[in-house]
């Protein structure tokens, strides 16, 4: 008897990478893209495969790329939440065994932009990187958990002046000097998961999507983020980022909590006092590392209501 045991497993395919194109039935030259990157992975009766190596059960990962893509044709993948729920209701229909699906789907920012004539153009985009969309679904046949959670990522922002930090505590390591005038800049990476009470099973992430559930609370966490941002005299990114998932949550009920990873990306004044410049206010140098990092999750209390 071996004296080890498979813990858990899964497998898939990554990186399976589509562009797709949406007109308009009135009007074909306007049209709308949507460009992912799709990972799903598979969990059920493979045991054997790593046990016994018997791959009777193993649904090859070509086969798993090939249905990301067939149903990417076939279906509405506006929003990717949608699309998402929709890969994880086929893998666990179409196949028995197969008790579980995990799929993350990273979208690309492509927008629409004016000519000089002010108008939109109808089927012209720019790209927005390096930020980014981030889906993740979980979902488990026989227990019925759903897991879905949306995000941004590398969303970078700065603002010259209207941040500070003072107050902190201080001992014989601290070299740094309080400040009320800062640079502030970081890259984004926030994430918001829903409730499970709201969305507890696939069929409600397609009625979701339907209504517009996913694009407000996407909008919402992007537009506050920015906003907050730009507007707040910001004590601290502790409080500036607890001050953002508050908002967002008020907003948007449907969401359970808010997480936000952001590194403190520090701008620091150069001292060019040797060159006879004394008080230089205006030129930094950025100092990539090393960083700030703070990360925070915000949920909603027990019975709290806005």
């Amino acid at each position: 008897m071996s004296p080890v045991q498979l813990v858990k497993s899964s497998y898939g395919k990554a990186n399976v990478k589509f562009l797709k194109v949406k007109k308009d039935p009135q009007n074909k030259k306007k049209q709308e893209v949507i460009e992912a990157n799709v990972m799903v992975l598979l969990r059920g009766e493979f045991e054997e495969s790593y046990t016994k190596a018997d791959n009777a059960s193993v649904v090859p990962t070509d086969t798993v790329k090939n249905t990301i893509l067939v149903e990417a044709k076939t279906t509405d993948v506006w929003p990717l939440e949608r699309f998402a729920a929709h890969l994880a209701k086929h893998f666990t229909t179409k196949y028995n065994h197969v008790s579980g699906v995990e799929v993350t789907i990273v979208q690309q920012r492509w927008s629409k932009y004016p000519l000089s004539n002010g108008k939109v153009h109808d089927h012209s985009f720019k790209h927005e990187g390096p930020e980014t969309k981030r889906i993740y679904l979980d979902y488990d046949k026989k227990s019925g958990a759903l897991k879905l959670t949306a995000g941004i990522k590398d969303l970078t922002v700065l603002k010259s002046t209207g941040s500070m930090f003072y107050g902190y505590h201080e001992c014989d390591y601290t070299t740094l000097k309080p400040t009320t005038d800062r640079i502030l800049s970081t890259d984004v990476d926030a994430v918001w998961e829903f409730d499970p009470k709201a969305l507890p099973n696939l069929e409600s992430v397609f009625a979701a999507a339907d209504r517009g559930l996913f694009d407000k609370a996407y909008n919402a966490a992007r537009d506050t983020t920015l906003e907050l941002f730009a507007l707040e005299n910001s004590p601290s990114v502790q409080a500036t980022m607890y001050n953002m998932s508050q908002l967002i949550l008020e907003q948007v009920p449907e969401i359970k909590e808010v997480s936000y990873a952001l590194p403190n990306k520090h701008y620091v004044l150069f001292d060019l006092s040797w060159k006879g410049i004394e008080n230089n206010d205006d030129l930094f140098y950025p100092s990539s590392d090393p960083n700030g990092y703070i990360k925070s999750t915000v949920g909603r209390k027990a019975n709290a209501k806005f």
